[in-house]
């Protein structure tokens, strides 16, 4: 079996069909194939992963995900377009997790972590030089599960 590129499945050479892997609890599809990215926090090797038809890479132990910055805001319309539930007002970000110190699995550097600016109260960790954000297990669910600023400015201006 081979990874299709740029599709969510993978290709029996021998056969001739397509295998789609079941997404997880987590909404990814994890396609069966390294990466060539260890994990930030368990430096264990990425797995080729899609969530939402983009392309990640995912941990599978401790179920972060490297997701390009190109590509970050459109998974998040996505996840929140399928949202059956109403937002709900995510809890405050703890601030001891800006202490953490990541290293870029591409470029080895440092990753800057800060407070992530658009809903969810998250802490994020990214590279810029990389255009690569780490979300930890959860917090990708944790933003799109939030309001929007849109929802937030109605709500305070009754």
């Amino acid at each position: 079996m081979r990874l299709q590129q740029d599709q969510e499945c993978l290709h029996c050479d021998y056969c001739g069909n397509i295998f789609y892997p079941d997404r997880n609890e987590d909404g990814v599809r994890v396609l069966g194939q390294t990466s060539s990215l260890s994990c930030p926090v368990c430096a264990i090797v990425l797995e080729q992963a899609t969530r939402d038809e983009h392309p990640v890479a995912y941990c599978t132990r401790c179920k972060g995900m490297l997701v390009d910055m190109t590509i970050f805001v459109d998974v998040i319309e996505v996840m929140r377009s399928r949202r059956g539930e109403p937002a709900a007002a995510p809890k405050p970000a703890d601030p001891r997790e800006l202490q953490r110190r990541l290293e870029c699995p591409k470029c080895h550097r440092p990753m800057d972590t800060h407070f992530y600016g658009g809903p969810g109260n998250i802490v994020i960790d990214d590279c810029s030089r990389c255009q690569l954000n780490w979300l930890d297990y959860g917090e990708m669910a944790r933003i799109a599960s939030a309001p929007d600023r849109i929802y937030n400015e109605a709500v305070t201006t009754f």
